[in-house]
């Protein structure tokens, strides 16, 4: 890609955090007769792609906690359509505040067909699997989505790890990423604005002496390995009885992920690992609900879908609820003649 050309955008965010679309991906990871996982590995080794994630990504166009994605074609007919998720540092394999605001944003502009009042199903290839994102619609609008994420376990518990905040423990698990968490107590802190910057620091911290280790081997897919977060959690109130039935459980949380970016809704993926925690120690069955919070007091709920085996471990389908808003639209250009293409990041 040369630097006379311009990239389009559409932008949207879910809880808080942004996550800009890229219709018109780079043709380097649209060609046909690959995976959407397959598409990743070819975006990471791609310059084009790398110019373009680096280019929306950093500063001046961006920032150093933006989020974004190429679109791509699904693995097959079964799916509405595939996506790669970018942030500064490359290429995760999966997201589910993107995945939120994809689904509204297919219904919102029409290229998923749906009723005025109902749900509409818009079914994504991501690399980590196969999703999907149950739009609702009241009056013509998208109220709210709720997506189906892939099966979800415990990894491992009771890690120690060394932090300068002193010796730590955390439980690891999957949600489409890996993520290690622990009580944001453990480390003297709250999960509150004025405590961000520490948490970064000891998040990074905890990313890094893992992945060193070698600690975070997915058992199916060495493409899914390597610790993506650390999740900061503390309860906000003791669980409640629902006149439903079951029980709702009210926690906050601050996730850090890739190296140092700060998560301003709940996390989808990230909860989706919670989930699996919370169902694994038996605080959360089906029919209970977690209504978890960010640091920006964004919400996200989720539940159990349902029981599943995957690798031979117990896993749980996790389905979270949130809302997306669109933000913008945005046509970036660039000038042959600036020197600081594709930007920088600077915190």
């Amino acid at each position: 890609m040369t630097k006379t050309e311009t990239v389009e955008t559409i932008d949207w965010h879910t809880g808080g955090e942004p996550f800009r679309i890229v219709p018109d991906s780079p043709a380097a990871v649209t060609g046909a007769g690959l995976t959407v996982a397959e598409r990743r590995i070819v975006a990471m080794e791609s310059d084009e792609a790398q110019w373009v994630r680096a280019l929306l990504c950093s500063e001046p166009r961006g920032h150093a906690d933006m989020y974004g994605c190429f679109l791509v074609p699904p693995d097959d007919a079964g799916a509405h359509l595939g996506v790669l998720f970018w942030h500064k540092d490359g290429f995760s394999t999966a997201c589910g505040h993107g995945t939120i605001a994809l689904g509204a944003w297919m219904v919102a502009s029409g290229r998923v067909p749906a009723p005025a009042d109902g749900v509409t199903d818009v079914v994504i290839d991501v690399p980590s699997g196969r999703v999907t994102a149950s739009v609702r619609t009241r009056a013509g609008l998208v109220e709210e989505v709720t997506f189906t994420n892939v099966p979800s376990y415990v990894h491992g518990r009771n890690v120690p790890v060394a932090t300068s905040r002193g010796t730590v423990t955390v439980d690891i698990a999957f949600g489409g990423a890996m993520y290690a968490v622990l009580p944001v107590a453990a480390v003297g802190l709250r999960v509150r604005p004025e405590d961000v910057a520490s948490l970064t620091a000891v998040g990074r911290e905890i990313r890094h002496a893992l992945n060193a280790a070698d600690a975070v081997e997915h058992p199916g897919d060495a493409r899914l390995s390597g610790l993506y977060g650390t999740i900061f959690t503390e309860e906000v109130c003791p669980p409640l009885l629902l006149a439903e039935g079951g029980r709702r459980l009210h926690h906050r949380n601050l996730t850090v992920f890739s190296d140092g970016e700060v998560d301003r809704s709940p996390c989808g993926s990230g909860t989706s690992a919670r989930v699996a925690l919370l169902a694994d120690a038996g605080e959360l069955c089906l029919g209970d609900e977690l209504r978890h919070e960010s640091v920006v007091g964004s919400m996200f709920s989720a539940r159990i879908a349902e029981r599943t085996l995957v690798h031979g471990i117990q896993a749980v389908v996790p389905a979270v609820t949130g809302t997306a808003h669109a933000t913008g639209t945005c046509r970036f250009t660039v000038d042959r003649r600036d020197a600081l293409v594709p930007g920088f990041v600077l915190r």
